[in-house]
C-alpha cells in the first residue's frame, strides 16, 4: 500500500525556486569537487585488483521538479575519473541527486558508458550527516538495468553508496557494487571510495538567477 492522494495532477502550490535553500542533506555536496585518493578494486581474471584514481565531480541545482503533487529538489551531476598522472579517461558517470521534502527520500540516478544504469534510494533525515542508498537488480522501482553482455558475464545484482559529510566542508563517499561474474562461485565486491575537497561554488538554478 501507499499513501500516494487521489488527484495525482494538482502540483504544490507556492513552491520555493531557490533549490540551494531546500536541498536538506545534499546541501553541503552542492558544488565543484576533487577528489585525489580514490581507490577503486574491481575484478580482473586472476583476482581483485587495486587502482588509485583522481576524480573531478560537478554537482549543479537544477529547478524544481514536480510529477503533480509530487515535490524534488535537486542536483544534475557530472564525474570525470583519471589514473594518477593520465589523461585517458577511467571513468565517467552522469546523472541526478534528488531530495523529496515531503517524505525525506534521496534518489541517486546514474549512468555509465558502459550501457548501464542504475536509481538508488534511501529514507533521510533532513539534517542528516551520513546516509546510505540501495539498488536492486530485482526491485521494479530502484532497480539496476545492464547491457546483455554484462548481465551474462558481470551480473550486477545490487548497488550501494554511503556518503559520509564532515565537518571541514570535503565529503566522502564508500560504494559497493556486487557483481555475479560468470565463472566464479562467489558474488565479487566491486568498491570505490573517495574524499573530495570543493574546489568551486555551486551556481545557482535557473530560476533563481
Amino acid at each position: 500500500m501507499n499513501d500516494f492522494p487521489q488527484d495525482i495532477y494538482t502540483e504544490p502550490s507556492n513552491i520555493d525556486v531557490d533549490t540551494l535553500a531546500n536541498l536538506g542533506p545534499l546541501r553541503p555536496m552542492a558544488g565543484v569537487w576533487r577528489g585525489a585518493r580514490g581507490l577503486d578494486v574491481k575484478p580482473k581474471a586472476d583476482g581483485p585488483r587495486k587502482q588509485a584514481y583522481v576524480e573531478r565531480m560537478e554537482l549543479q541545482p537544477i529547478d524544481p521538479v514536480t510529477n503533480g503533487p509530487q515535490l524534488f529538489y535537486g542536483l544534475r551531476y557530472y564525474i570525470h575519473i583519471t589514473k594518477p598522472d593520465n589523461v585517458k579517461t577511467y571513468h565517467e558517470q552522469v546523472g541526478y541527486w534528488l531530495w523529496e521534502p515531503a517524505t525525506g527520500t534521496v534518489i541517486h540516478t546514474l549512468a555509465i558508458p558502459r550501457g548501464q544504469i542504475a536509481m538508488a534510494m534511501g529514507s533521510v533525515s533532513v539534517d542528516a550527516r551520513e546516509f546510505e542508498l540501495v539498488a536492486r537488480k530485482e526491485s521494479e522501482n530502484y532497480g539496476i538495468r545492464s547491457n546483455p553482455f554484462l548481465d551474462y558475464a558481470f551480473n550486477t545484482v545490487e548497488f550501494r553508496i554511503r556518503v559520509s559529510i564532515h565537518d571541514d566542508g570535503s565529503w566522502s563517499y564508500e560504494e559497493d557494487t556486487i557483481m555475479l561474474i560468470r565463472g566464479k562461485d562467489e558474488p565479487f565486491h566491486h568498491t570505490d571510495r573517495n574524499t573530495l575537497v570543493r574546489s568551486g561554488e555551486p551556481t545557482p538554478n535557473p530560476l533563481v538567477r
